[in-house]
């Protein structure tokens, strides 16, 4: 099994929900205005200067379907990569 963490810009939740979506991912957790600067989409601080913000979804998975939504991940990262959207995948020994 894996855990993969997505951390985008808010303003891409539909395109990241429909990643969840299409893997079949039924279960997640997600966080919203989260605050961060990337190398590619700058500061997201939900300040006046700064005003975007981010959410981060996290779900694990067994290994095919993480290395699916990876993928999806990426090809999200070519099209919109300056407005932020990255995934992490760590291993996950057990859920209870």
């Amino acid at each position: 099994m894996k855990l993969v963490l997505i951390t985008y810009n808010e303003a891409l939740d539909d395109e990241v929900e429909k990643v969840l979506q299409e893997n079949g991912v039924e279960g997640f957790t997600k966080w919203t205005k989260v605050y961060g600067k990337g190398r590619a989409s700058g500061p997201h601080l939900g300040t006046h200067v700064w005003p975007k913000a981010n959410n981060v979804i996290a779900t694990v998975t067994e290994d095919e379907t993480a290395e699916k939504m990876l993928n999806c991940i990426r090809e999200l990262r070519e099209r919109l990569a300056a407005e932020g959207v990255k995934a992490f995948l760590l291993p996950c020994e057990e859920v209870t």
